[in-house]
């Protein structure tokens, strides 16, 4: 179902990049077939006309549902009329064994409640501060590949992961995670492995009680994150309890500041707990995919990698925060590798009421789709959508894009609180990077992008990364 072409014709810009995905279907698969292939990698099952109309609708083996890629429609839904699409059920049934009722599951009076308690660590002020310790944390990202033979082989998807929960544990959980990075890193990765294949059950809504293989298979990991957060607890309630003035203000404090009894207006111990899972399961994974999917783009577009190499040695020597404010092009790349792989590949509403979506009527109870996957390569949207040109994204041409055609981190009030960090840690962890190394892919290795909770590439990310000729060595 591969369509891996390597280059595109586009205008007179040349030949450009047009990374591998999932060829479209021509038409709608059958009920088991879809089964299967919902659990196998859900972005195999949009049909051609997914990517050519606007809204489509109708009945599907989830009830009545509806995709909605309509800018217009999106806002609605998102913004406008907000309060009449909750989450779904489907999302709930699969997130909440392992994530709880944190912020991304939460609904309603108490995801308000959350939302209200966290947001102060992600006003703008702050998540510029942490742009020393997320260069501290690329730094040491950067001096374990210079240790490596030059030209060795690298699986980036692991390395990604190890620098983004390296740099939780120097700005949001200060306190560390309880557990080593190898462990909390194997852990994760069979979370999202197992509950990430869609159980029948679940996407047929058959009785919680009947036992779900994913679960099953996530027990392990479950117990784990379980008692990491049990550690990690223990020790800021123990820091709280004697120094209070040595305690960060960071989201543990943040959350356990926000605590009470009162669960009209703080927050409860089970949800304590499962803010903590969430930023470290979810926060991290979303960013390290995100520039893994970007290493893999740069690969293959030696012309950006120069260009991303030269901003670097521009700004080397300056302030972490100055950088983070200056990173253009930079930033510009790892908005056009989101664009084209975007870390979540649907979000999904249900319908409280009835609605008028784009000139459609949706009914009370429809599951209301808005898919970045296909939003973000939509041919009525996107010129040439399915090739990599971060030209897009820099200033002038970004301008353009409509605000709801675009949706790496959602929009409307449950737009991703953490936004703002995971772009700037992600520039910054790039710049890095490409200062002092090369890259390129590994010709054998097949890519392939699978939707499992995350878009993650199947089998990891190796590429072979080299020592770049002239690199400037500075950090700061």
């Amino acid at each position: 179902m591969e369509a891996t072409p390597i280059l595109s014709r586009s205008d007179s810009r040349g030949l450009l990049f047009r990374p591998p995905a999932p060829a479209p279907l021509a038409a709608p698969l059958g009920p088991f077939a879809m089964l299967a292939t919902l659990r196998r990698n859900p972005v195999e099952t949009w049909t051609e006309a997914h990517f050519e109309h606007l809204v489509l609708s109708g009945r599907t083996i989830l009830g009545r549902a509806a995709v909605v890629s309509a800018p217009d429609g999106i806002r609605r839904i998102l913004v406008e009329n907000a309060g009449n699409y909750s989450k779904d059920a489907l999302q709930r049934r699969i997130l909440a064994p392992g994530l709880g009722d944190g912020l991304l599951t939460a609904r309603d009076v108490r995801w308000r409640v959350q939302r209200r308690a966290i947001a102060p660590l992600f006003s703008p002020k702050n998540v510029l501060s942490f742009g020393s310790a997320m260069a501290e944390a690329a730094d040491a990202l950067v001096s374990r590949w210079l240790r490596r033979r030059d030209g060795t082989i690298i699986d980036v998807q692991k390395a990604m992961a190890r620098v983004t929960l390296d740099t939780l544990q120097r700005t949001i959980l200060t306190g560390g995670l309880g557990r080593t990075p190898d462990e909390f890193l194997a852990a994760l990765t069979q979370y999202f492995e197992s509950i990430g294949q869609l159980d029948p059950f679940d996407l047929l809504d058959f009785p919680a009680w009947l036992p779900r293989i994913t679960r099953i298979r996530s027990r392990r990991s479950l117990t784990f994150f379980n008692d990491a957060v049990e550690t990690i607890l223990a020790r800021r309630k123990a820091l709280l309890t004697a120094e209070p003035q040595n305690a960060p203000q960071d989201l543990l404090t943040l959350l356990l500041q926000a605590q009470s009894s009162d669960s009209s207006t703080g927050l409860t111990e089970a949800e304590v707990r499962a803010n903590i899972v969430t930023f470290i399961g979810a926060g991290h994974e979303t960013t390290a995919n995100a520039l893994t999917w970007t290493l893999f783009l740069l690969a293959h577009s030696p012309e950006w990698q120069e260009r991303l190499a030269k901003e670097a040695d521009s700004l080397a020597g300056a302030s972490s925060e100055v950088q983070a404010q200056s990173l253009v092009e930079t930033r510009a790349v790892v908005e056009e590798a989101i664009r084209l792989y975007p870390p979540v590949a649907s979000l999904s509403r249900a319908a409280v009421g009835p609605d008028d979506i784009h000139g459609h009527r949706i009914r009370k109870g429809t599951l209301v789709m808005i898919v970045p996957w296909i939003l973000h390569r939509h041919r009525r949207l996107w010129t040439d959508p399915d090739v990599f040109d971060p030209r897009r994204f820099l200033p002038g041409a970004r301008e353009t894009i409509d605000r709801f055609a675009y949706l790496p981190f959602g929009a409307g009030p449950r737009v991703c609180i953490g936004a703002s960090f995971a772009l700037q840690e992600a520039a910054i962890v790039l710049t890095r990077i490409m200062r002092q190394f090369s890259l390129s892919p590994v010709a054998e290795h097949d890519v392939t992008p699978v939707q499992h909770i995350t878009l993650r590439p199947k089998g990891g990310m190796p590429l072979i990364v080299k020592r770049r000729r002239g690199a400037i060595h500075a950090n700061g």
